[in-house]
């Protein structure tokens, strides 16, 4: 299973959320540091886009692990729930294509 790690301890606000993102995901320098953008570049990961470094198999899952996730939902509780509430709706969209869905959150 491919793993990308977030560090809660680094996030306080939206903008270091979205620097984690990128750093983690490995998105593109293009990255729009927004939520709209988070869905965009993790909805495609199975095809070739190139926005992000990870490319899922059609069964392949990746598991997102926020370590410190306790900082995190201390210091920025909103994020965490929109970040949450986002990996609900990217995997409902690959349901929706027929698609297994391909993240799984994981709290640390």
């Amino acid at each position: 299973m491919a793993t990308a790690e977030l560090n809660g301890a680094a996030i306080v606000d939206e903008a270091s959320f979205h620097a984690e993102c990128k750093r983690a995901f490995g998105f593109p320098d293009s990255y729009q540091a927004t939520m709209d953008a988070f869905v965009d570049c993790l909805s495609y990961l199975r095809d070739e886009d190139g926005m992000s470094t990870f490319r899922l198999g059609d069964d392949e899952v990746l598991e997102i692990v926020v370590k410190d996730s306790g900082a995190l939902r201390e210091r920025a509780p909103d994020i965490l729930e929109e970040m949450a509430f986002c990996i609900i709706g990217i995997n409902e969209r690959y349901e929706d294509y027929g698609e297994k869905p391909a993240l799984e959150l994981v709290l640390g």
